[in-house]
This record gives structure tokens, sequence and C-alpha cells, in this order.
């Protein structure tokens, strides 16, 4: 496994970083990994660009410090502050219409396993008024995990965020967001390891998501700023 760590110079280099990740599974068969801390931006899915108060909620998150990006898939706005970790693993498949719920399956064991070795325990689910609200989600306290899967012919591609310490900075940039989106939202839906009584240092989450995630792994690194 090609395992990437660090991050590139901006949110948009960081996002090519993965893409690249992405398309050497998909031509060489070796699955990729990263787990790292995206820069302080708001990610925008293709559903919140199609809505009427979409051009108020970038304003809104901007207006708060926060970059603004748009996904290519769907789902609501997630925000990292900095301290929310993010992850990636990207599996060659043999066909786009098969393996979807046991990459989710096994995603959500692994996901469970970690947080259980840090302290924390969560269940599937999510409160009502969550953020990016999906049927893979993991909670404690609120929502602290969000998963997502994009397939295609080659690559099956498994993200996920991991809310570490900052639920309320969280909810302080996406309560005016989704707000603007006219789409429900509440503030203390938001969880975190921290908040489940789990340790507060996002390296630390860091470290041991990668060391769950990771099979045989050969590290290469991005620019980190």
């Amino acid at each position: 496994m090609r395992v990437l760590r660090g991050r590139a110079a901006d949110p948009d280099a960081d996002r090519a970083a993965t893409r690249r990740l992405l398309e050497r599974t998909a031509q060489t068969g070796t699955p990729g990994l990263r787990v790292w801390r995206p820069h302080r931006s708001v990610a925008f899915g293709r559903r919140d660009a199609n809505r009427e108060g979409y051009d108020r909620a970038v304003r809104a998150a901007q207006s708060r410090g926060y970059a603004t990006v748009e996904r290519s898939v769907g789902g609501r706005a997630v925000a990292f502050t900095g301290s929310t970790v993010a992850f990636v693993r990207a599996e060659p498949v043999a066909a786009a219409r098969t393996g979807i719920q046991a990459r989710y399956d096994r995603a959500s064991a692994e996901v469970r396993e970690t947080l259980a070795s840090l302290g924390v325990t969560v269940e599937p689910g999510e409160p009502d008024g969550a953020f990016c609200p999906g049927t893979h989600s993991l909670s404690a306290r609120g929502k602290v995990v969000g998963l997502a899967q994009r397939v295609r012919s080659e690559v099956a591609l498994v993200s996920g965020i991991v809310v570490v310490c900052d639920h309320r900075q969280l909810g302080d940039v996406l309560g005016p967001v989704y707000g603007a989106l006219d789409i429900p939202f509440d503030r203390d839906a938001v969880g975190s390891v921290a908040r489940a009584g789990g340790p507060t240092d996002p390296d630390e989450v860091v470290t041991a998501f990668r060391t769950t995630l990771a099979e045989n792994p050969t590290v290469e690194h991005v620019r980190e700023t």
C-alpha cells in the first residue's frame, strides 16, 4: 500500500494530491491511503451548489476565514478547521457495482476499532440536524465520523471525516452556512473525539488511523505547510 503523508500548500493542491493517489491506484492496482489534517476550508457538495442560497453560504464561510471548494460528488457541506482529520483509501476494483456495502462495513469496523483504541465508543447513526447527513455515520455525543464512497470502473475511494476536538468551531461555521442553504442543522449534533472522552491531539488521531488503515505501507510525502 502506498501511504501519502502530509498536505500540500493550499486546498486546491491538496485535492490534486488525492486525485493523483486515486489515479495511481487505477493505473497500478496498488492500494493508496492518506490520513491527514486538511487546510481550514468548507467543502460544498454538488447539491449545495444548486441551491438558491449557495452564494450566501460561500460568503458566510469565507467571512469566517474558511477557504471554499466544491466537491464533484453529492453530500452536504463539511468543514475542516485545521484540526479536523480526514482519510481516503483507494482500492482497485474489478466491477464498479459490486462490493460497495462490504467496503462501507469494513471501513466502519476499522473506524470503530481505531476510536476504541483512543478510548471512544461510537455507534452507527447520527442525531437529527447533523452536518452532511448520511447513512454511514458514527456518533458519540454527536456525529463524530462521516463516511463516503466513490466508485469508478478501476478503483473505489472510501473517505471519511473525523471531528477531533473542534466540534464548537464546526458548529460556528456550519450554522450560518446551513442557514444560508436553508438546511436543518443543530450545533449540538456535532460531536468530537474529545467530547466523547478521547484525546484532543489531532496528530495522535492521525497516527492511530494510519496504523489501522495501512497495509504493508510504502510511505511517500507531499510538501507540508
